[in-house]
């Protein structure tokens, strides 16, 4: 049987102001500016403080024609009471210019930016220095046109992947190009001499390969890595040296050599090119830390805080209305648009606003927390940190400060970290005091790094070498922070 029933219940809803603030901490610096400049191009009444000028001020009654068709950021229900009771007392108050100087900047902020010309860093993408290369080959339009094609399927990091029957087809269905496998692996030959050396491989073993044909071919040590490589490459990836050295009937001297010339080639002939126009290939920091005397001084990047208000137009508008007799239907309707617009720039300041004090507020009490190592910047001085230690300090959420750690880095005297780096479990040594999982994985690198390569040290060794150093620790928990660090078995580990 159905039936209608009236229920109660009490949900907890983000307003749209705290999901806007939710995705502002978790841009970096490097980003927020690009942020800012889409908030600008979106919102007419948000504008810079110092940059505002009157040729670039668009008229609001203008924008609202504008947004009028075909956009749906203001919607009027058309009743007469939305009309009639359009309240802006709070906008155009007289002598109160709270509208026109909400700004950010303030006198903490040093204007170490102003009046500085920043560099433009121009680059070459690894595809248009190969590209550039095409013009050395003899080629007529229709070969040329294959090669680009060759050259647009390498990978970012040098390999061609992609099956020659592949691009034969891409060529006959998108360019209408006939050619058949035995021309494209011509060209492909061709294009792999190129630099740099490697390029256009299918996989590691011919790359390593191109590159040593281009060695001295009567040096003792390449013509012994070309014979690893070709005949041995898979017990060389697994550092069977005794079966390669018996194999080849190979001297100590000789297979030394030839291990120093495959060590020094390069496994990803693009990878110099393949991140340098990647926004997330440049490190901006977020914090500034500055021992000035044995005191810690924190300081927030100034892009952090830039220069916004509420235009002054807007409110000028506000103002005529207000001082105007006739009020009909269409003006009435652009003062909504134009508080709309207002209160829309307001969230938007205010989120920033909110954005520099949770940042400044989590760095200092990760700064307070791990005094020590920000003085000395020894690791093994760090204290185990959770997020939950941090958030109880702050009085923040635990998410509102993982969104911070996890996309922040803070500049100190011993080198640019990731706020992420701080943050560790503990770990009990014999004395029963609780250390930083950070001080014991910083040990082990320090024991790994001067082991004996000849005869690397086994995780049962390494073990047993951080339980005489007091750390209670088993096997499994040392192989998991060797392989968090990079750092291969014992076995790969060894050298001639």
């Amino acid at each position: 049987m159905l039936k209608q029933t009236q229920q109660q219940k009490l949900l907890q809803k983000l307003s749209p102001q705290q999901i806007q603030l939710m995705k502002l901490l978790q841009v970096p610096t490097a980003v927020l500016e690009e942020r800012i400049k889409e908030e600008l191009e979106e919102n007419p009444a948000l504008e810079y403080g110092e940059e505002a000028h009157e040729d670039e001020f668009k008229d609001p009654q203008e924008e609202f024609n504008n947004n009028e068709e075909g956009e749906d950021e203001f919607e009027p229900d058309g009743s007469e009471n939305e009309y009639d009771n359009i309240d802006i007392s709070e906008y155009v108050s007289e002598g109160d210019d709270d509208i026109a100087d909400y700004k950010l900047r303030d006198d903490n902020y040093p204007d170490q930016d102003e009046n500085k010309t920043i560099p433009v860093r121009v680059e070459t993408s690894f595809h248009e220095h190969l590209l550039s290369q095409l013009g050395m080959l003899e080629l007529d339009d229709r070969q040329n046109s294959i090669a680009e094609q060759i050259i647009g399927s390498i990978d970012d990091d040098g390999y061609l992947r992609r099956e020659v029957s592949a691009i034969v087809d891409d060529l006959s269905f998108s360019q209408n190009v006939a050619t058949d496998e035995e021309e494209i692996r011509e060209l492909i030959r061709r294009i792999q001499e190129f630099d740099p050396p490697g390029i256009c491989a299918t996989d590691l073993k011919e790359c390593l390969l191109l590159q040593l044909k281009r060695k001295p071919q009567d040096d003792p040590g390449v013509v012994g890595a070309y014979q690893i490589l070709e005949n041995y490459f898979d017990e060389f990836t697994k550092k069977h040296y005794e079966k390669i050295q018996k194999g080849l009937n190979m001297s100590d001297e000789t297979l030394k050599e030839a291990i120093g010339q495959i060590i020094r080639l390069t496994p990803k002939p693009g990878g110099n090119f393949a991140t340098l126009n990647k926004a997330e290939s440049y490190v901006v920091p977020d914090f500034f830390i500055l021992n000035n005397n044995g005191k810690l001084e924190l300081t927030l990047n100034s892009k952090n805080a830039p220069d916004l208000r509420i235009s002054e137009g807007y409110r000028d508008m506000l103002k005529e209305y207000d001082r105007g007799d006739k009020k009909d239907k269409r003006q009435k309707e652009a003062v909504l648009f134009i508080k709309q617009k207002i209160d829309a720039a307001k969230w938007f300041i205010d989120a920033i606003k909110q954005r520099q004090h949770t940042l400044l507020s989590t760095m200092e009490s990760i700064m307070g927390y791990q005094r020590e190592f920000f003085l000395t910047g020894d690791e093994t001085t760090m204290r185990p940190m959770i997020l939950k230690d941090i958030a109880d300090i702050t009085q923040l959420d635990i998410s509102t400060v993982s969104r911070v750690a996890n996309s922040k880095y803070v500049q100190t005297e011993f080198g640019t970290f990731k706020l992420k780096f701080f943050f560790s479990e503990s770990l009990s040594t014999d004395s029963g005091e609780e250390v930083s999982t950070r001080e014991v994985k910083k040990i082990l690198s320090d024991l790994i790094e001067g082991e004996n390569k000849r005869k690397p040290l086994s995780d049962e060794n390494l073990t047993k070498m951080l339980q005489d150093k007091g750390y209670n620790i088993a096997r499994r928990t040392v192989a998991k922070y060797r392989e968090q660090l990079n750092i291969p078995v014992a076995r790969l580990r060894k050298e001639l």
